[in-house]
Order: structure tokens, then C-alpha cells, then sequence
């Protein structure tokens, strides 16, 4: 046991600083895309290699809606102009579908709650979260946000087993036929005021789904949703950061 003990004491602690300092995220990690209308010359290549149809060619130049982009990058590389780069810029997420789509301006950040809201849910803020007919990949990042390294119930949100104990959803998935009556009972089940948040590409739009007959196509087909958080997946910062500018618990910037 004491050895156990020294070890621990040893490791000393091992949680992120954020949001007092950002995180060191990988190499390879795959951010909010950086557009330089200026470069394109509308050759429309990366509209052509776009699984998702998430970028569009307008008068104004090319945009990338991040609710629909599953962040595979297939444009940034195909791109001849390096008009697109994805950034190492963890911050997206939005109160509405329309701030999610990038253009090449400055990022707006999501509105916190309102005060009444706050005062409600700004100390504790339980989720009841639900896969509907997702591949699992955003819920396991959800699952890290309660890993030692990110600890989320440090900033009192947590998930909760029953809906009726739960102040909001956490959705997932596209939210499949088979899953859509369980979707709004559980929505029904969680007390009022209760906030919906739909989490990664499938989520927002039915991602790699969308328009197939089995599909509702996303969260806002059949629910109010207060925050949407893009991603395929989703990286965990890019869920904790929506959390808390949610909550109004992080310095405003800009990405």
C-alpha cells in the first residue's frame, strides 16, 4: 500500500491547466479549418472530393460548413491554392447552425446561458447522454472528459444514469429510426429547463448518414438544441471549450 502511495505522490498532479493555459494537443490533431477566400481560383476540386458535401463555392469564396465536415481533410490536400488549411485551433462549437460555417473571418464565440440559466446550472450541470446510432467514436471522447487528465466534474458537470436526475442531453449519432422514440422519452424524462447538446458531425447534420432513409439526419430534426459541437469526432477540448464558453467559465477570445 505505501508503495502504491509513493507512487501516486510521485506522479503528483496530472490534470490539463486549462482553461488557464491551452493544452500541447498531438501532431497529427486536425483543428478548425482556416480559409483564405483569396487563394481560390473556384477550380472546385475540393467541392469534388468533399465526402459530406460540407463546402460550398459562393460569390464571396469558398466556405466549409463544420456541421457536415467529417475533418478528413481530403480538400486541404487536394487544394492546388492552400486556400484551405486546417488549423491546430481546438475552440468551435456554436449556439446555431449558421456560426458554423467557416468563411475565413474570426471565429464568434458560443453565448453563454442566459442568467436565469446560470444561475440554475452554472455550478452543477448533470447530462444524461445518449448514442443514437452513432459509431461510438464521439461518445468515447466524451467518456475521457471524466479521465484524470481532463476531470470535468472539477468544473461540477457530470453525466447521470437516469434522465430524470439529468439537467440535459448530450446526443450523439445521427439518431436513427430505431432510436428516435427513445430520443424524445428521453428528452420528455429530464426536467425543466433542460439544455440539448449534439455533439460531432452526425449529430449536426447525419454526418456520412445524411439523407438515408433510416436517419432522422441529426439532433435539430426533432429536438431544440442549445449548443452544437462539430468534430468527427469531436476532440475532447473541442467539447470541454464548448462546455464551459457555454457556461460562461472561460475567458472570451477568438480562434
Amino acid at each position: 500500500m505505501f508503495k502504491s502511495l509513493r507512487a501516486r505522490i510521485d506522479q503528483k498532479y496530472r490534470t490539463i491547466p486549462f482553461p488557464i493555459s491551452d493544452p500541447v494537443l498531438p501532431e497529427r490533431y486536425t483543428g478548425r479549418p482556416a480559409l483564405s477566400p483569396e487563394k481560390c481560383d473556384r477550380c472546385s476540386e475540393c467541392v469534388s472530393v468533399c465526402p459530406t458535401g460540407a463546402i460550398a463555392l459562393r460569390k464571396k469564396g469558398i466556405t466549409i460548413d463544420t456541421a457536415r465536415c467529417i475533418f478528413c481533410a481530403e480538400c486541404a490536400e487536394i487544394c492546388p491554392k492552400d486556400a484551405i488549411v486546417f488549423s491546430r485551433e481546438f475552440r468551435m462549437g456554436a449556439n446555431e447552425k449558421a456560426g458554423l460555417i467557416e468563411n475565413g473571418a474570426e471565429r464568434k464565440p458560443i453565448s453563454a446561458l442566459n442568467k436565469k440559466m446560470l444561475r440554475t446550472f452554472g455550478r452543477s450541470l448533470k447530462f444524461r447522454v445518449v448514442s443514437a446510432g452513432g459509431c461510438n467514436a464521439c461518445e468515447a471522447d466524451i467518456n475521457v472528459l471524466g479521465t484524470i487528465g481532463f476531470d470535468l466534474d472539477r468544473f461540477g458537470i457530470s453525466y447521470a444514469a437516469s434522465p430524470r436526475h439529468a439537467d440535459g442531453l448530450i446526443v450523439t449519432g445521427p439518431i436513427s429510426m430505431n432510436m428516435k422514440e427513445a430520443v424524445l422519452k428521453t428528452y420528455e424524462a429530464v426536467p425543466e429547463p433542460k439544455i440539448v447538446i449534439a455533439v460531432g458531425a452526425c449529430a449536426l447534420s447525419g454526418g456520412i448518414y445524411a439523407g438515408h432513409a433510416e436517419t432522422c439526419g441529426g439532433v435539430d430534426a426533432i429536438l431544440p438544441v442549445d449548443l452544437y459541437i462539430p468534430g468527427c469526432p469531436p476532440h475532447p477540448m473541442t467539447i470541454l471549450n464548448a462546455l464551459l464558453e457555454l457556461l460562461d467559465r472561460i475567458p472570451r477570445r477568438n480562434g
